[in-house]
């Protein structure tokens, strides 16, 4: 799998693995991940579509942004890497805060439909600052990790609020996971900036938008109220990070965001 990173002028460089052939597929990851989340589908992905996970400022590979992290900065950083890939109208995928992100392209003409699992934004108000304690127990962890991540109800302790299924997340990628979450230099200020604000402009957007919530996480609520353009679905038995709990269903998702509308 190649591994790049571009340098943007006046943006951060940005990390990225880029597989596969076919209409283009941009993956963007939670809040305090990188693009390790999207490892369970990329074989599924990549074998009908070119396929780019990347590492949104500040996580990761990638370098914070040198001005206010707020999802619009995030994804203008994202829309300089596309342009410097020359990909152009690619389905852009998100989860949680990549979620919104990708909402963000999509309004302002960098993608032709978004696929938004959990997004973060769609709440009804801006929420409450909050507290850094599950970063801070997750550096505390950070010298257990190895041992933690090996056995089933390690990977529970760790994991349990965002995935529903911890024993199905592989020990090297429930430390790699653990470990973006305590060290990412981008998430205090990304996380800031979400939280003080919300996404207004979903019936704004032109593109196909499909709204993906799973039943069991325990992070991030389905609004009452959405346009009735939006496409919306239901993952079955998974959490706020779904990939490892039920990759086929995940890649499902993706490979058929054309399909007949479904909403539930």
């Amino acid at each position: 799998m190649p591994t790049s990173a571009v340098h943007l002028p006046a943006r951060p460089v940005l990390a990225y693995d880029r597989q596969g052939s076919g209409p283009p597929v941009v993956l963007l990851h939670p809040l305090g991940a990188d693009r390790c989340v999207w490892e369970p589908v990329l074989g599924a992905l990549a074998a009908e579509h070119d396929v780019v996970a990347l590492d949104l400022p500040g996580f990761g590979g990638s370098a914070p942004l040198p001005g206010l992290a707020t999802p619009a900065a995030l994804a203008d950083a994202v829309a300089g890497l596309l342009g410097t890939l020359d990909i152009d109208g690619a389905h852009v995928v998100g989860n949680s805060l990549g979620g919104w992100v990708a909402l963000e392209l999509a309004l302002h003409g960098h993608a032709s439909a978004v696929t938004a699992i959990a997004p973060a934004g769609l709440w009804p108000q801006p929420l409450a600052p909050k507290r850094g304690t599950g970063r801070w127990l997750a550096s505390l962890a950070l010298p257990l990790l190895p041992h933690l991540a090996r056995s089933r109800r390690g990977r529970r302790l760790l994991l349990a609020a965002s995935v529903a299924h911890p024993e199905r997340v592989p020990p090297p990628a429930a430390e790699r996971l653990v470990r973006s979450y305590a060290t990412a230099p981008g998430l205090k200020a990304a996380n800031e900036q979400m939280r003080a604000s919300r996404f207004k402009r979903l019936d704004r957007i032109a593109v196909p938008v499909t709204l993906a919530w799973p039943d069991r996480d325990r992070l991030v609520s389905r609004p009452r109220k959405l346009p009735a353009s939006v496409r919306n679905v239901t993952l079955r038995d998974c959490g706020h990070i779904p990939m490892w709990d039920d990759p086929g269903q995940v890649a499902d998702l993706i490979l058929g965001w054309s399909g007949a509308p479904v909403v539930e």
